[in-house]
């Protein structure tokens, strides 16, 4: 089974980020010396993605430009001697082919999907969600492409969360318990109540979905909550019609950063996970509670460089 094709759906407003997102897209939020889609694009890389569909709206030619080559900045940097500080985003955009599809109006999650069908034709593929950071040794899409290559049917990325966060998130009705990461699942339930919640297992923005997805959007006639298709309601369709779909409990760290909050976690996160950061900010943080903080100490602060 090849699964090589992925769909980037990025074409949301980012309201929560306003005024930044008014000019910027909140993909490009940076993450260290990186902004936020680069880390989504270099997972399905690593994973073996081979084709990738980035859904988009007229405001976002900058993640189109983010992966496209830049022969003066790449000229201006041999002359330097720095050429290396693109290797790492060139490596991916020879690696990738990168189609890009408008989505005109904010009509779901699900419509953004259906508006890149003809990239994937008759095939699986992954989606990936752009506010889910995942930080783990193997690729968080790749361990979802091994489980739908042993199960030959679609697999969504699942995480366990606390009972008052379920009302936030698509939450999975279990089938079968198959192993203690690995179930099959009867539905989705969008956004319940806290009593409501079949279980504490929240979806997250990882997907493998098998290309019947699209005619499952096709044969929805109406449309869900907010006037907007799901993609809960077309996966629950295939359900209905048979189709076999497992949840993953994906291993790793997930940093949801489709908040201000959650992007600022993400920001320490990754950097006190990063060998050359890391002990920096360690400091940074220790020294917090102490009279030996910045805060006292402003001299602290000048220190810029690692």
């Amino acid at each position: 089974m090849d699964i090589n094709k992925v769909i980037i759906p990025a074409a949301g407003l980012g309201t929560r980020f306003l005024p930044y997102s008014k000019s910027v897209p909140k993909e490009m939020l940076p993450l260290l010396n990186k902004p936020a889609i680069h880390y989504i694009v270099q997972e399905a890389f690593e994973s073996g993605i081979k084709h990738l569909s980035l859904v988009t709206n007229r405001s976002k030619h900058s993640i189109e430009d983010y992966f496209d080559t830049s022969p003066e900045l790449s000229h201006i940097l041999k002359d330097l001697g720095e050429k290396n500080l693109l290797n790492d985003i060139e490596k991916i955009i020879r690696s990738i082919d990168f189609t890009s599809v408008r989505q005109h109006e904010m009509m779901g999650l699900g419509h953004a999907l259906w508006l890149a069908r003809h990239s994937i034709g008759k095939e699986y593929c992954g989606v990936m969600l752009p506010d889910d950071i995942i930080f783990s040794k193997q690729p968080a899409l790749a361990q979802l492409i091994r489980i739908a290559r042993q199960e030959k049917a679609s697999i969504i990325a699942v995480q366990e969360v606390p009972a008052d966060c379920l009302s936030s998130y698509g939450v999975v009705t279990i089938k079968k318990q198959i192993t203690p990461h690995l179930l099959q699942i009867s539905s989705i339930i969008e956004k319940p109540d806290q009593k409501d919640a079949p279980s504490n297992l929240a979806v997250i923005g990882r997907y493998v979905l098998s290309h019947k997805i699209f005619n499952a959007l096709d044969q929805m006639t109406t449309y869900s909550v907010g006037e907007e298709l799901q993609l809960s309601d077309a996966i629950n369709n295939m359900i209905q019609n048979n189709e076999k779909v497992f949840a993953y409990k994906v291993q790793g760290i997930r940093y949801d950063i489709g908040t201000p909050i959650g992007w600022i976690k993400a920001v320490i996160g990754s950097a006190l996970q990063d060998p050359q950061y890391g002990p920096h900010i360690q400091r940074f943080i220790d020294d917090l509670g102490t009279s030996e903080s910045f805060l006292f100490n402003q001299s602290k602060n000048i220190q810029h460089t690692v």
